[in-house]
């Protein structure tokens, strides 16, 4: 099992550092390792690859610009998938803070469990705004961007840009919406231009879903990762003398499911099932249970005797006092939106359950859990 190192070593730690480069102070200590003198006077982009985890690229990608510029390997945090890490990113605190735990996540304001990042109902895909619900009922935490001194930037997808998430996590960064790669690009060049230090924050999401459709062991994945490299090498010469540094890394990694064996689908456990209060939460690989206070007893008699070679159980209050979530005073809500019990699946394991509305998207590319393929993500600096 590989945790997080929210002292000096993780995506939070980095999130430290560039705040600490630009003269702000953090909560968090800065990366242990990461001497921020050369980059304290710079323009700084920071690229978040979705996916492209540590492992990966010390697999497939030796031969190439990004593994050639690699300064080492940092942890995302837990569980380590999008809704959580990219969180941490856009605030420079850990999931203990923000409270957003996952892409499937219980809100106890709303009665509901939630797809946090689209914001709306597992359940029917109904979206909350339509309900006169906002992001910023459920969500309180400041973004990196309103106090840092610097003209900051976010490279996102028009897709996502306008969403609720969106608007803000991004507060106080002026926002450069992209459709395709070189547009993507193109944007980051086009705030450099910006007068001022800048602060650019740039996120390409097309490379985990790839990993999650077709795995990353696939020739699809390669690819896209080969074109991602070139550009990114293209954009570091086109920066050449420009004050810049790039700063290049993932929310996370992904690990590859590829037996049906190790789909648990719940529909097979009905015993299971029947101890719980609501659907399952979190991710598929760090799930968040909600125990009937009748049922606890067989809840845990179940998961000791039917899943034992699945996953490890835990209580979600001894999670929290272990840290897995963070350091320092977690935000009130933390402890409603983990669960009673954590599962934290064992080697490639994958536990899912259906609700009313709901296809089952059965991925090859999974993470949210405590492998090194998922937890380590590169650190790669490009000094321009």
């Amino acid at each position: 099992m590989h945790l997080p190192n929210y002292k000096d070593g993780s995506i939070v730690n980095l999130m430290s550092s560039i705040n600490k480069a630009f003269g702000g102070r953090s909560s968090y200590q800065p990366l242990k390792n990461f001497d921020i003198a050369d980059i304290s006077k710079k323009n700084i982009v920071l690229i978040i690859i979705d996916g492209l985890g540590y492992e990966y690229l010390s697999k497939h990608g030796r031969e190439n610009f990004l593994y050639k510029n690699l300064r080492g390997k940092i942890t995302s945090v837990l569980p380590s998938t999008t809704a959580s890490a990219m969180t941490s990113f856009m605030t420079g605190v850990a999931p203990g803070q923000h409270a957003l735990t996952g892409w499937f996540m219980y809100l106890k304001e709303l009665g509901i469990v939630t797809r946090t990042l689209p914001f709306e109902s597992r359940a029917g895909n109904l979206k909350l705004e339509e309900g006169k619900i906002k992001f910023e009922d459920i969500y309180k935490e400041k973004s990196f961007f309103e106090d840092l001194k610097a003209s900051s930037f976010y490279v996102g997808n028009k897709k996502y840009i306008d969403s609720q998430y969106t608007q803000t996590v991004t507060k106080g960064a002026r926002k450069l919406a992209f459709s395709n790669i070189n547009e993507f690009f193109e944007k980051i060049i086009s705030a450099l231009d910006k007068k001022g230090r800048k602060f650019i924050f740039a996120y390409w999401a097309e490379f985990d879903s790839i990993c999650h459709r077709k795995g990353t062991d696939s020739k699809e994945a390669k690819k896209h990762f080969e074109m991602l490299d070139k550009k990114i090498a293209i954009l570091s010469k086109s920066l050449k003398n420009k004050n810049t540094a790039i700063i290049i890394t993932a929310d996370h990694g992904l690990i590859n499911t590829k037996e049906k064996s190790r789909f648990i689908k719940l529909e097979n456990h009905p015993k299971f099932i029947e101890t719980l209060s609501m659907p399952l939460s979190g991710e598929p690989r760090f799930v968040y249970c909600y125990v009937k206070p009748s049922k606890i007893k067989q809840f845990e008699n179940y998961v000791k005797t039917k899943f034992k070679n699945v996953c490890s159980v835990h209580k979600s209050s001894d999670l929290i006092k272990k840290n897995y979530f963070g350091l320092f005073e977690y935000s009130e809500n933390l402890k409603d939106r983990v669960g009673d019990y954590v599962l934290i699946m064992k080697e490639d394991y994958v536990m899912k359950d259906l609700v009313f509305g709901e296809d089952r998207n059965i991925f090859i590319g999974n993470h949210g859990g405590t492998s090194k393929e998922e937890i380590l993500v590169p650190l790669v600096v490009v000094e321009c």
